[in-house]
């Protein structure tokens, strides 16, 4: 069985105060059912993961450098987040592949260096809204999958997260059959690569624009796993919703 993660992905938010929301957390979920984890910005990753302890929630990074090692102004190794106490990296985020120019090699690149480092890869794939108006949606994603994710993954090190581009940040969700459809196709994509062993253990995550109010919905679908959450995991209280609808699926 693949493990029920909510996944929260502060992105480029969140300084010394925001701490206070994690408290919060720990507070509200000290034997929580499902995985917890937050992707802190780099500058409160360390602080973050002291003040957790040995608490139930998870850290990790947003991004990771694919070299160990070396002159790369600006970057963060994985071997690094694992020192600063994360656990995880996200890979491949539709905000790092447009921004920033990030290729299916560059997130293979990615997560073989958090796999390697001992950090659990979540990797992130999606298609834009002319992908899907085009009907090639799972032309793209089985692209990316393929292209995307190393050979020495398992259940424990691989999470895949499946991002509309046109979902995030927007307020605009997949009807239920286009995620049902999506994520049965990555499920069977794994499990033919895998096999079954691997391919049935590697929690699947739907993310764009999950909120309180859809989370239920969501969940209740039979190959999502949890959710990558973008705004709505920066204060306790929403992300804390989405938490409970999980814990309840």
């Amino acid at each position: 069985m693949a493990q029920k993660l909510a996944a929260g992905n502060w992105k480029m938010n969140g300084t010394s105060a925001s701490l206070a929301e994690i408290d919060a957390m720990l507070a509200a979920y000290p034997s929580p059912n499902c995985g917890i984890l937050i992707c802190p910005p780099a500058t409160l990753l360390e602080r973050m993961s002291r003040r957790i302890g040995d608490g139930p929630i998870a850290t990790g990074a947003q991004d990771c450098h694919a070299a160990a090692s070396g002159a790369h102004t600006g970057d963060t190794s994985a071997g690094m987040i694992k020192d600063a106490g994360g656990a995880y990296v996200i890979v491949g985020h539709s905000e790092r592949r447009t921004d920033h120019g990030e290729t299916d090699a560059i997130v293979r690149a990615k997560a073989e260096a958090a796999v390697g480092a001992g950090l659990v890869a979540i990797v992130c794939v999606g298609e834009t809204e002319t992908q899907r108006d085009e009907g090639v949606t799972l032309d793209v994603i089985g692209t990316q999958l393929a292209g995307s994710i190393p050979d020495n993954v398992t259940g424990v090190t691989l999470v895949v997260a499946y991002e509309p581009v046109w979902a995030i940040g927007t307020g605009r969700i997949p009807t239920i059959d286009q995620i049902v459809e999506v994520h049965d196709f990555i499920r069977a994509r794994l499990v033919e690569r895998f096999g079954g062993d691997v391919g049935t253990t590697v929690s699947l995550l739907y993310g764009g624009s999950v909120k309180p109010s859809n989370a239920a919905e969501i969940f209740a679908v039979g190959n999502v796993d949890g959710a990558l959450v973008g705004g709505a995991s920066l204060k306790a209280a929403d992300f804390g919703a989405i938490i409970d609808a999980l814990q309840d699926a």
